[in-house]
């Protein structure tokens, strides 16, 4: 890889040295959202130089964190995918997305949001909360321009790219959705205030802000 070596026998070091390299962990959140083209991973990460996004997944898959398959049918397109060795990083991902999630606020200029970390974010908040087997619920969440569902169904949360096809409840939000999760806002003033507008059985809202609640720190006071 073309990380420089740390020089010390410690697994954190190694870490650093696979995974510090600028847009490698955006690379593995991307994927770990759902296997990816390399064309749906440039669109997915705006900003990243061609020739850095073919360097970074050739480290990836020579470190034996992503692999390339070739699919049957019309698209011979090569698709990237996490390795279980590069699944093993979720919880880490989940907890840094977490930790830095706690210091934001509003988006920076030029700041936007993507379908895989919007995706990520949810999941996040989902964490492997189990729900009551009788829930069997439908969110379509909209922010931007950008689409998730999330289904409660089986006592499990399920968190997916995409609209939902007949959704119980439409929500869609601005940046505001990260004081929802953050429990900062709750359901009754998101709605009055104006921070996400619902369509569908408004009932359901109260249980979508009440279950993905993500616990950030209460000490982080920032500004950006």
């Amino acid at each position: 890889m073309t990380n420089q070596h740390y020089g010390q026998f410690c697994g954190l070091a190694r870490a650093a040295e696979i995974i510090g390299q600028r847009w490698t962990l955006l690379i593995l959140r991307d994927l770990s959202v759902w296997p990816r083209r390399y064309s749906d991973l440039t669109t997915g990460l705006p900003g990243i130089p061609t020739n850095t996004l073919a360097s970074r997944l050739k480290e990836l898959e020579d470190e034996g964190l992503v692999a390339r398959t070739l699919p049957s049918g019309a698209d011979r397109s090569v698709v990237y995918a996490l390795t279980p060795r590069g699944e093993e990083l979720g919880p880490a991902l989940d907890a840094l997305s977490r930790w830095g999630a706690g210091g934001m606020r509003m988006p920076r200029e030029g700041e936007i949001v993507t379908t895989a970390s919007i995706t990520a974010a949810l999941r996040v908040a989902a964490g492997e909360r189990i729900v009551p087997q009788d829930w069997n619920t439908t969110y379509s969440v909209h922010v931007g321009d950008v689409e998730v569902h999330v289904l409660m169904r089986d006592g499990t949360i399920t968190v997916d790219p995409g609209a939902a096809e007949n959704a119980d409840l439409i929500i869609t939000a601005g940046p505001q959705i990260r004081d929802l999760l953050a429990g900062e806002l709750d359901a009754q003033t998101a709605i009055t205030t104006g921070a996400v507008h619902l369509e569908g059985d408004e009932s359901l809202f109260g249980r979508f802000a009440d279950t993905l609640r993500v616990p950030y720190s209460p000490h982080v006071h920032a500004t950006s």
